[in-house]
């Protein structure tokens, strides 16, 4: 079963779609932090280069990232020649490209669940002694949580339907970088529709599941707004 085209592609979405959505978590809850708690000249600038990935072509996002980690890009070209590390062409590749078209949805939905937190709350652990990280952790995470993992999730499928950026530095490798929707691509320029078709089935289901479990997820507050 695991021989399957389809099964595999899957998985290989899969790892890269959880990969991405992991990355996009980390950054997406220190600068969503950032953007909703700090004022400092150039905030609403940031934030819309951060969202620029949103609204942007993946093929010019894909062209960017080559000239960043492509083998004569500065980032690329050091890893290559301190490292021998080649990230062109591989399941990492698609990763950093998934990351980045996914990231404004995590970096939206984490500044906006942070901003719905009552301040008086903070405030008043800031008097009774907790540090600002435990403050963060014990009463800014819990009362945002919802709104940050709704998120992740949509973040997760936008990873999993990706498909510009990711053929253009991570190529169609059958069982390396070939994603579901890279294979859906392949499988309808050869004409194999019953191969399309079970590709298509599958990313549907598994995009749906994410989107249900999103808007389960997501706060009636931030859904108003």
């Amino acid at each position: 079963m695991m021989d399957n085209p389809a099964w595999i592609a899957l998985a290989l979405s899969l790892k890269v779609a959880g990969w991405a959505t992991a990355i996009d978590l980390l950054l997406g809850l220190a600068l969503g932090y950032l953007l909703a708690r700090c004022r400092f000249p150039g905030r609403e600038l940031l934030d819309a280069m951060l969202t620029l990935p949103m609204v942007m072509p993946p093929t010019v996002l894909g062209y960017y990232l080559l000239v960043l980690i492509g083998r004569n890009g500065w980032l690329g070209g050091w890893l290559q020649r301190s490292f021998g590390i080649n990230l062109i062409f591989t399941w990492q590749a698609a990763v950093i490209a998934a990351a980045v078209v996914a990231f404004p949805l995590v970096l939206k939905a984490a500044r906006s669940a942070f901003e719905t937190v009552d301040r008086q709350l903070e405030q008043a652990a800031h008097v009774l002694g907790v540090s600002s990280f435990g403050v963060f952790l014990r009463v800014t995470m819990p009362l945002a949580w919802r709104g940050v993992l709704a998120g992740a999730l949509l973040a997760f499928a936008r990873s999993m339907g990706e498909f510009g950026a990711t053929l253009m530095v991570a190529g169609s490798i059958p069982g390396k970088t070939q994603t579901l929707s890279i294979a859906v691509y392949e499988a309808v320029q050869a004409g194999q529709d019953d191969s399309a078709n079970a590709l298509v089935l599958v990313t549907s289901v598994t995009c749906i599941v994410v989107l249900v479990l999103a808007s389960k997820l997501t706060p009636k507050r931030l859904v108003n707004d």
